[in-house]
């Protein structure tokens, strides 16, 4: 993707003292049959319950919470504490934040991990890049430091409440040769994804999205899920502002 409180301190140096009557409040819920992360599932291809709250001001400084359910059957909870700064130059949108995946559960010892993100967006495109600044995962392994993901994604509104999106992304993980012989076969854990989605808007009952997720994911020591298989996922979200 330290301390539980980087992101959240980070946010609020750059807000400094701005004015509360000058920014927004919203939340947000959601359910989904399964909670793919960049093409990996993370229920084990069961369901997720997930909420957050977010708080923006006008000037493009940002911050929020969010958390899911994941490993379902298991008592495994994911906390996603973010902040940073978004605008617009024209037809072009930008955005640069830090994101901290937080896991509070024992079972999840040594899996917290801090991201860097940079996107830009023109129109119905947008690509972007996140860098792990470091994490709890032993030295060499996946989600210690140094990783990269990148994405290119398009989405178009093709009717009054109807609308369609694609994202390709890929994976780079600064692991260690030693790390890759010892835990995953001694096979490069790298890997690529690509997903569709079509949103149905219903109004003040939220948006309902059915998505179709495909990733290779050659190593079952890595991700224990069924790498190969094409996924279909029905979610349902709802924002409160």
């Amino acid at each position: 993707m330290k301390t539980k409180a980087l992101a959240i301190a980070c946010g609020a140096a750059l807000l400094g003292g701005a004015s509360m009557a000058q920014a927004e409040l919203s939340a947000n819920i959601g359910a989904t049959s399964n909670y793919l992360w960049r093409g990996a599932t993370q229920t084990d291809d069961g369901p997720a319950i997930s909420g957050g709250i977010d708080w923006s001001h006008e000037s493009g400084f940002y911050l929020g919470a969010w958390a899911s359910n994941i490993d379902w059957g298991t008592n495994g909870v994911e906390v996603d504490f973010y902040g940073g700064f978004a605008g617009e130059m024209g037809e072009f949108g930008y955005d640069i934040g830090l994101i901290y995946y937080y896991y509070p559960d024992d079972d999840y010892d040594d899996s917290d991990f801090t991201e860097l993100t940079l996107s830009g967006s023109w129109k119905f495109l947008e690509a972007g890049i996140a860098y792990t600044v470091n994490g709890q995962a032993d030295s060499g392994a996946p989600f210690d430091s140094g990783d990269f993901y990148y994405y290119l994604s398009a989405s178009f509104d093709v009717a009054e409440t109807w609308s369609i999106g694609g994202t390709a992304g890929y994976y780079d993980f600064d692991t260690s040769t030693a790390w890759e012989n010892a835990n995953a076969g001694g096979k490069d854990v790298d890997y690529g994804h690509v997903q569709l989605d079509v949103t149905k808007s219903a109004g003040q009952w939220g948006d309902f999205t059915f998505t179709v997720s495909k990733a290779q994911l050659d190593n079952d020591n890595f991700y224990t899920n069924d790498a190969d298989d094409v996924k279909f996922v029905i979610s349902w979200s709802k924002t409160f502002e």
